[in-house]
């Protein structure tokens, strides 16, 4: 059992982040925030792959706008990513957005921080201060000597102490780095100076393969140490991507037990049929089927039920057959074109 270590909750919409509350899954749209239709149609789809909650940039006046629209026709809470100017943070609070991510130092005078604190005290809003190599300031780079953990995490604490000197205190922080060890030091670091609800992610992680593996290592290695609130997978791809694969980090630390946990072997030279397709044709299927439960496909006797006995179901294959076991006892024997078929009728009677 993970111990987290504790934080502060608050609210992000509905969806508590932080304390005792469960660790959220995020992405962000990569549409034009502004093209109400398109925005809506991919934060509907990440809602159906288990998204909680979604960021969008909001570049101008008309994005700022369309959040009143999109949040009417979604179901998540909607974060406003905010860049340098002011005034679109407090349009985007003003037309319902549920979280602002800024940089405070970036936004420009005391008074502009200001405004925009204000308006979300007056809205209840929160702000995530979103720290990386591009947010620091030149001084602390040169007080440094470049950007690394001890740069990171006191821009962190100055962007923090701005906004605790106007009296808000509704945070939670990212402090994210495209290198995998600087960020896991950076928030291990930071955890231990603040208790604000963080934001788990390796920024600009790459394509799929890269960006999974850095981020499972990175988002992965904290939250075992009990660390993080909320996280985003990174990918330059498809959002959709992100959140199955964040949820997969937290299913694979039995922090999230939601759906079907499929268990396959690698293949070798005992295997005696197509598993790889097996395994790709039963992966879609069970995607579909809202059951908790780990399903097995092993490709001999050798790996199951054997080796998948605490699984709640699974198929151990031979030559041309095939026998479903549960909780590693076998239940049946199965000609090798009706695996799938069987099992799936198994696993709809859990």
């Amino acid at each position: 059992m993970i111990k987290r270590v504790k934080t502060k909750c608050i609210y992000v919409g509905d969806v508590p982040v932080g304390g005792d509350s469960p660790i959220t899954v995020q992405s962000m749209t990569n549409t034009i925030t502004a093209d109400i239709e398109s925005t809506v149609s991919q934060i509907l789809e990440l809602e159906r792959h288990g998204c909680h909650i979604i960021r969008a940039a909001v570049n101008n006046r008309e994005d700022a706008l369309a959040i009143n629209q999109i949040k009417k026709r979604t179901h998540i809470p909607f974060i406003a990513d905010i860049q340098f100017d002011y005034r679109l943070g407090i349009q985007a609070v003003e037309n319902g957005c549920d979280c602002l991510r800024i940089n405070p130092g970036n936004i420009g005078s005391e008074r502009k921080v200001r405004e925009i604190v204000d308006c979300c005290k007056e809205y209840e809003v929160p702000i995530r201060i979103g720290v990386n190599s591009g947010s620091l300031s030149r001084k602390i780079i040169d007080k440094y000597g470049g950007v690394n953990t001890d740069s990171l995490v006191e821009s962190a604490i100055d962007q923090l102490d701005m906004l605790e000197k106007l009296n808000f205190y509704n945070t939670k922080i990212s402090i994210k780095s495209s290198d995998v060890n600087t960020m896991i030091d950076s928030y291990i670091k930071l955890s231990k100076k603040v208790d604000y609800p963080l934001h788990l992610g390796v920024t600009e992680a790459g394509p799929m393969m890269k960006s999974t593996v850095k981020s499972s290592i990175g988002i992965g290695s904290l939250l075992r140490m009990g660390i993080g609130d909320t996280l985003r997978v990174s990918i330059t791809g498809n959002p959709v991507d992100e959140v199955v694969i964040g949820r997969e980090i937290l299913k694979s630390l039995s922090i999230l037990n939601e759906g079907i946990d499929l268990i396959s072997c690698p293949t070798c030279s005992r295997t005696k049929i197509n598993l790889i397709e097996l395994v790709e044709k039963a992966e879609m299927k069970l995607d579909q089927i809202d059951k908790n439960a780990s399903i097995a496909i092993m490709g001999c006797p050798v790996n199951g039920p054997g080796e998948a006995r605490e699984a709640d179901l699974g198929i151990a294959c031979g030559d041309g057959f095939g026998v479903i076991f549960k909780k590693g006892k076998i239940i049946k024997r199965v000609k090798e074109e009706e695996l799938l078929d069987a099992l799936l009728k198994e696993v709809e009677l859990l």
